[in-house]
């Protein structure tokens, strides 16, 4: 249990906590519940940057935070994204469900990925791509955006370049695993692979 692992497990037990104070705005508008909605949803964003730092910097990367950072910025960053996608009038503006359709679509074909890259190929790693750091970090700031209350001027720009890199890394992923699949070594028949004596 390193100092990486507790801070990602602080934010994962975080998100219900944001969830119910969300849901409790959209309900009753009482401004207290989506200013500790945001101050929680802040201090996630920025414990993920954290923990991230704290795992290199201290050589604290482990197998448990491998699965849990991934598992934390999921959580946090679709329910934010479902809820604010809702008609929440006439507290909150609403993030373009065209927006959430394609967070979600992009998550489960990773998912679906995932699954068949290791089945099949055994064990694959999946490069963090730069397209995919710019999305999540645009899809947090429409959360934010939302929730801070400020005016739609500019939430349809931030949804179409969001939306617009989220779809990208999508397909950067895709090619990524249809390469492995490509790749991947056939399995060996009966009587190769031996000692090598005849």
């Amino acid at each position: 249990m390193t100092t990486a692992n507790k801070i990602t497990i602080a934010r994962i037990l975080l998100v219900p906590v944001f969830v119910v104070e969300l849901l409790n705005y959209t309900g009753n508008g009482r401004e207290w519940h989506r200013l500790i909605a945001l101050a929680i949803f802040l201090v996630a964003a920025i414990g993920d940057g954290v923990d991230g730092y704290v795992a290199r910097h201290y050589n604290q990367r482990t197998d448990m935070g491998a699965l849990l950072d991934p598992l934390a910025d999921k959580l946090l960053l679709v329910l934010g994204l479902v809820i604010l996608s809702l008609d929440n009038r006439p507290w909150l503006i609403s993030i373009p469900l065209w927006l959430t359709g394609t967070v979600l679509a992009r998550d489960v074909m990773l998912l679906l990925l995932m699954v068949l890259v290791n089945y099949l190929v055994g064990h694959g790693t999946v490069r963090p791509r730069w397209t995919g750091k710019i999305a999540t970090v645009l899809q947090m700031v429409c959360v934010v955006w939302v929730l801070a209350a400020f005016t739609d001027r500019w939430l349809l720009s931030l949804a179409f370049a969001a939306t617009g890199f989220t779809a990208l890394s999508g397909i950067q992923y895709l090619i990524d695993a249809l390469r492995m699949l490509r790749n991947r070594q056939p399995p060996t028949e009966p009587g190769e692979g031996g000692s090598g004596e005849d």
